[in-house]
């Protein structure tokens, strides 16, 4: 089990801000994506209908912190918030740490803030000295969001069949991948490379 995850901070990019997660973000974290199946078609939770089952949804991860580390993604452009993400604990890993439960509006798919998310994340991580793998993960049908952990890196572990329940009462099979400290270096320069590109069509999915 993870030992402790990081503390809530403030991670700056050129496009995004992640700043920890609280319900006063909720009314523009709906704007981006609530009500919208898309958005929510591979999360584990129902498409939230109303503010009110986003801020439910919200309030479970904040009131799990052994659990999760959440943080809302804002826009540099606009100063709101356009998502989620967070680091997740992984049980029965000694110092691996995983980045997950990430929704972004469809205003901002096929743009830089997921690239910038996952990096700013992922220099965290594994700046602090503590994890020495990250997992990420996704389900076997979300095919481009296999290929977006690809691009940013992420090495394919193998998928755990029958994983967990999807809220159609469906099952999902779960595709794993990992970056490890030693592979970061490679894949933080990639990272870096293709922002400073300015490439346009990128992480259309987010994981």
């Amino acid at each position: 089990m993870t030992v402790k995850l990081p503390e809530p901070v403030v991670l700056e990019g050129a496009h995004v801000r992640l700043e920890p997660l609280t319900e006063g973000h909720v009314p523009d974290l709906f704007a981006a994506g609530g009500g919208d199946d898309e958005v929510w078609r591979w999360l584990p939770a129902a498409t939230p209908r109303t503010e009110g089952e986003l801020l439910a949804i919200a309030r479970h991860l904040l009131g799990s912190p052994e659990e999760y580390t959440a943080f809302a993604v804002i826009s540099r452009e606009t100063g709101r918030a356009v998502g989620w993400t967070t680091f997740c604990d992984v049980p029965g890993f000694d110092l691996s740490l995983e980045i997950g439960w990430t929704w972004y509006g469809r205003a901002v798919w096929r743009t830089a803030v997921n690239t910038e998310a996952k990096l700013l994340l992922l220099t965290h991580a594994f700046g602090t000295g503590d994890y020495n793998r990250v997992l990420l993960k996704t389900d076997h049908r979300n095919e481009r969001s296999q290929k977006a952990i690809a691009r940013i890196g992420g090495v394919y572990e193998g998928t755990l069949r029958r994983h967990r329940l999807r809220p159609d009462g469906t099952w999902r099979d779960t595709v794993c991948f990992s970056i490890l400290d030693e592979e970061w270096p490679a894949a933080r320069e990639a990272l870096v490379a293709r922002l400073e590109r300015g490439a346009r069509v990128l992480d259309e999915a987010p994981a």
